[in-house]
């Protein structure tokens, strides 16, 4: 038996799909948008530092030209920070969003409930106890994540899933796990604490290819993970019985994000430490910019980006010393989680 829809009904349905349009449209507009600016403040941060070089002398060093100081400067110094606060700020852009988006929470970012504590403990036990090289440090960093991140979900999946109970455990998590930090730096030499210090802090000082290509290489495999599974990933928004009801089989579903999530976060952090609250801030900052949506995840990534970029700039030049980039997002960071907070009490919103 067929239904004919009646002239109104016509019209509701076109005004709903030119509606769905227009939103579509206005989100592509701004993914572009936040596109071209990290575009733009990435070339910035080759051109600006101790000497001023022209887009001209950047773009020859870039398509291999020698071009006399700017080669050096350009090409083995201020090269690798951009790209490295580029992939870093994405990464921790994605990965917070996906958490916040997967448990319906905005305060449930990786650095809040206890897997980038889980990757900097591991990391510091390994510069300040087992005197460890750089790379072996950043695997033992994912291993640290992926044990804190598993033992999170089986803690808060008893008698059923819930965001706030992990959320609540993450805390408590992350709360022990900085106290082995603690204990690690108290052992500590002080050369090998100072590079657990730079490392804590959140920095692009050490930048260069070999640092980059692990997380390079993460990024290339684990974001088109994250991407693929971006639609199914907002369903989970609607609870899990919708969800379910929609077709979607939650518990694969968050396994995937989950490891795809919490290993490019590890790897971003081993590459650049744990800089502060760029996963927190980015998934709230992107959803009042494009909405709730599946265009959430890449929108988030490049206000990350966005993020981690102009906090290096400001912390290079902006003052008279100079600061860490996980110094700038932190003193951002802090604000703006107190306005989130108040907000959250006040409406009950959601991400």
């Amino acid at each position: 038996m067929s239904t004919v829809l009646t002239a109104p009904d016509v019209t509701t349905v076109r005004a709903l799909v030119s509606g769905r349009r227009r939103r579509a449209r206005r989100r592509g507009i701004i993914v572009a948008a936040l596109a071209v600016a990290v575009a733009a403040v990435f070339a910035i941060s080759l051109m600006v530092g101790d000497t001023f070089y022209t887009p001209e002398e950047v773009w020859r060093v870039l398509i291999g030209q020698t071009v006399p100081g700017a080669s050096f400067t350009v090409g083995d110094l201020r090269l690798p920070r951009a790209v490295l606060a580029t992939l870093a700020g994405f990464a921790f852009g994605a990965a917070g969003v996906t958490f916040q988006t997967m448990l319906r929470n905005p305060l449930a970012s990786p650095d809040v409930i206890g897997i980038s504590s889980g990757a900097s403990a591991a990391a510091v036990v390994g510069i300040v106890l087992l005197n460890l090289d750089a790379v072996t440090v950043s695997f033992l960093a994912l291993a640290g994540a992926l044990v804190t991140a598993a033992g999170i979900y089986l803690l808060a999946h008893r008698g059923g899933f819930a965001g706030t109970r992990l959320i609540l455990i993450g805390i408590g998590v992350a709360a022990m796990l900085d106290s082995v930090i603690t204990y690690a730096l108290s052992k500590a030499a002080s050369w090998d604490l100072q590079a657990a210090m730079r490392w804590l802090t959140g920095s692009l000082n050490a930048a260069d290819w070999p640092a980059i290509l692990p997380l390079a290489i993460a990024f290339a495999l684990l974001v088109p993970m994250l991407l693929s599974q971006s639609r199914t990933l907002s369903t989970l928004r609607l609870g899990d019985d919708t969800a379910t009801g929609l077709g979607v089989h939650t518990h694969v579903t968050r396994i995937i994000v989950l490891v795809a999530a919490v290993a490019l976060l590890a790897f971003a952090t081993s590459a650049a430490g744990p800089i502060a609250f760029v996963a927190f801030m980015s998934g709230p900052i992107a959803a009042r910019l494009v909405g709730p949506s599946s265009a959430l995840l890449p929108a988030s990534g490049l206000v990350g980006a966005l993020l981690v970029l102009v906090a290096d700039l400001v912390g290079q030049f902006a003052f008279d010393h100079r600061y860490p980039v996980g110094v700038i997002t932190g003193v951002l960071g802090a604000p703006f989680l107190i306005f989130l907070l108040i907000r959250l009490n006040r409406s009950g919103a959601s991400l």
